[in-house]
This record gives C-alpha cells, sequence and structure tokens, in this order.
C-alpha cells in the first residue's frame, strides 16, 4: 500500500511562514525544542508547548500557545518520531525525510528547461530560488538525527535542479560537510553540464559519495529531443555527460522505456558503450504512468511482455561488455527469468503496491511490484500478473 506523505489541518494565526522540524512524540528538553515539531497525537491542555518550532495535533491548541500550531489535521498515523515536515501557513504539512525508509529525497525546485513527454512530476514557471534556505535547513536537521536515523542514500531531485546553479553546489558542499556518510544520487536531465565550468565546480567540491542520473532515450538526437520536447538536448546532454566523465564524476545512464524509446533501445545500448563507457551503472527503466505520461498514455504504453526480447538483448549486450546494468520498475513476471538477477526493487516506499494477485507468487520478496499509479489505472493498462507457482 501506498503511504501518505501530507495532510492538512487547521493553521494558527502565527504560522506565518514554512517551519521546518523533526517530529518527537514526547516532550523534549528546551535545548533541543528549536528543531522539534511536537506531535500531539490527542489533545493536552496542561502540556509544556512553549520553544518548540511548531506543534502539530488531530486534537485542539491552546490559543495562549506562542509555538506556531496547526491543530485538528487529518489523520497523522503516517508519522513518526524523526521524520521532518514542513508546516505551512495555508495548513498544510509535508513530510520531507523519513528515517525508516530508504527513499528520501530533496526536492530542490519545480523548474525545468525540457518536458518531457512522460515526466512523472511536470515543471511549473515559477521563482522558487527563496526554497535554498528550507533545503538547507533539512539537511542540518537531517544530520542533527540519532546515528541510526542517518539515511545510506540521499537523493536531489526536481524539475532539474542545475537550474539552481550556485545553490546547488551549495547543497551538494552542505551534504558533504553534514552528511559525509550519505550517498548523493542526483538526478538530472545533465544540458547544464555543457558548461564545462560547472562540470569543474561540482567535481571541486569532492564529494566523497555522489552520482549523477542522467537520462538518455535514444542514440539519434532527433528522437532524444523529441522525447524531453526540446530541440538541442541531444547535443547538450551528451557535451555535459563527457564533461562530468572528463572530470571523473561518476554518472548513471537512465533509460526510460515506452513506445517512443523501445524500438532503438538496442542502437541506444550500443551508442552508450561505444561514447559512454565511464558510466558507473545503466538503468532501464519501467514507466510511471503519472504525471504528463497519463496525457500521453496511447502514445507511450508497452506491455513489458511485448518488449522482453528486445530488453533481454539491450541488457545482455550492456553486461557482457563489462557494464552495471540494472532493470528498475519491472515485477518479475513480466520479464523473462534471465533478467531476474538484473531487476531491482527500485520503486519508492511511498508509491509502491501489489496487485490482489501477487499474494500467492512465491518471489513476491524479491520482485519490485508496481506503480501505485499503475495500480490505480489497472483496466487502463491491462496489467496482468501471473504469480510464480509456490
Amino acid at each position: 500500500m501506498s503511504l501518505r506523505l501530507q495532510t492538512q489541518g487547521h493553521p494558527s494565526p502565527n504560522l506565518r511562514a514554512n517551519v521546518l522540524g523533526r517530529i518527537s512524540l514526547v516532550p523534549t528538553g528546551r535545548e533541543a525544542r528549536g528543531d522539534t515539531v511536537r506531535l500531539l497525537r490527542g489533545g493536552d491542555p496542561d502540556a509544556d508547548l512553549d520553544d518548540y518550532a511548531g506543534i502539530l495535533t488531530e486534537a485542539e491548541v491552546p490559543e495562549s500557545t506562542p509555538a506556531p500550531w496547526i491543530s485538528h489535521a487529518r489523520c497523522l498515523d503516517h508519522l513518526s518520531a524523526g521524520d521532518v515536515v514542513l508546516l505551512q501557513p495555508t495548513g498544510g504539512v509535508r513530510t520531507l525525510f523519513r528515517p525508516a525508509s530508504p527513499h528520501n529525497s530533496i526536492f530542490t525546485t519545480d523548474r525545468c528547461n525540457s518536458y518531457c513527454v512522460m515526466c512523472s512530476q511536470p515543471p511549473r514557471t515559477i521563482d522558487d530560488s527563496e526554497r535554498i534556505v528550507e533545503h538547507l535547513r533539512l539537511i542540518e536537521l537531517i544530520a542533527r538525527g540519532a546515528p541510526s536515523d542517518i539515511p545510506r542514500e540521499l537523493g536531489i531531485t526536481g524539475g532539474e535542479p542545475t537550474l539552481l546553479g550556485n545553490d546547488l553546489l551549495r547543497i551538494i558542499e552542505r551534504c558533504r560537510d553534514l552528511l559525509p556518510e550519505t550517498a548523493l544520487h542526483i538526478l538530472s536531465n545533465g544540458r547544464l553540464f555543457y558548461y564545462g565550468s560547472f562540470a569543474r565546480r561540482l567535481a571541486e567540491i569532492e564529494h566523497p559519495d555522489l552520482m549523477i542520473g542522467v537520462p538518455l532515450y535514444s542514440d539519434l538526437d532527433v528522437e532524444h529531443d523529441r522525447v524531453v520536447q526540446a530541440p538541442g538536448a541531444f547535443g547538450q546532454t551528451l557535451i555535459g555527460l563527457q564533461n562530468l566523465g572528463r572530470f571523473e564524476v561518476p554518472v548513471e545512464i537512465r533509460v526510460v522505456l515506452h513506445r517512443m524509446t523501445i524500438e532503438r533501445l538496442e542502437p541506444t545500448a550500443a551508442f552508450i558503450y561505444r561514447n559512454l563507457p565511464f558510466a558507473a551503472h545503466i538503468a532501464l527503466m519501467g514507466l510511471e504512468p503519472i504525471g504528463l505520461a497519463v496525457k500521453n498514455l496511447d502514445s507511450l504504453w508497452i506491455d513489458p511482455r511485448d518488449y522482453a526480447e528486445t530488453l533481454e538483448a539491450a541488457t545482455f549486450y550492456l553486461a557482457a561488455r563489462g557494464l552495471d546494468v540494472s532493470i528498475y520498475n519491472h515485477p518479475l513476471c513480466a520479464v523473462p527469468r534471465s533478467l531476474w538477477r538484473f531487476c531491482r526493487r527500485s520503486i519508492s516506499d511511498w508509491k509502491n503496491e501489489y496487485l490482489e494477485d501477487c499474494s500467492t507468487c512465491s518471489v513476491r520478496a524479491r520482485c519490485g511490484g508496481f506503480f501505485a499509479s499503475a495500480v490505480e489505472r489497472r483496466g487502463m493498462l491491462r496489467l496482468k500478473v501471473t504469480p510464480i507457482g509456490l
């Protein structure tokens, strides 16, 4: 079952700006309250609520409470101690970090310089540059958690993170300094690394464990540009990748599989081997039917079983040449058994679901399941499950 990561309640008059804090279910010492959002499951009119960054509850909050609060919040069962939340003046409550999850990321910006036909997070042209303060604060709050709460990996995504320019470098530097044991995985279209100076400055940060995930949708410029709906993007991305390789910044090549990319998947695999042999990882990814993909579903959706041979050929081509290749977002029953060793449980836990038919499958524990958005559109996609016998 997919998880709720946001909810809504009634804000206090003094909640005039966004408030970030770590959830605590119990009273904390005053020295830690400035970092803490106190979560009250029920009303407690006698609780000492002074000095907290914020208060969050399903019940009433005394009007005299000095800390900003959100009351009458809808179901808060998804929140746990150590989660980092954002309280908004509108009464919105967003979960930004969950220690219990291996799938945490910093959503840097809504802006993007591409407009991919299957984008799961359609970009918006807005000025969100002020959010850099919140991003840096989030990193601080994560770092101040218990050692067991420090994530092994943290994603940086958007939109297009590189549109932040110097501010993206500030985020990476802050992660290097405060979360040196946490790997960073940055999702970018790679186009702004066309400027070698930007790639060089990123390398000079010397983050100990960083990788840039960059999509490449075809070996032909016209086909790649058609998918990202940005003329000239292929050339910029390719030069950007070469610049990252030149400055020894690890890169991952990501190919989303759908009707517009599957026909040239094998030539694309050969192109990657010939031109990007320095790639640290290749991810061949199933389509997430959400965002712009829903609008364009008729021209994008193809059952994975219908491209199984092509996927098998491309995967073995790359693996045979020593490249590290994985298959993401595919249930095991949708790919040949020969490819199971390449399949990863890649779907973020908050949007991962299984069908009822999966309950009798003997390999469910190692299967990545489905996107929640695919389960919602099961009839439209004609999703089929073939449980592996017990």
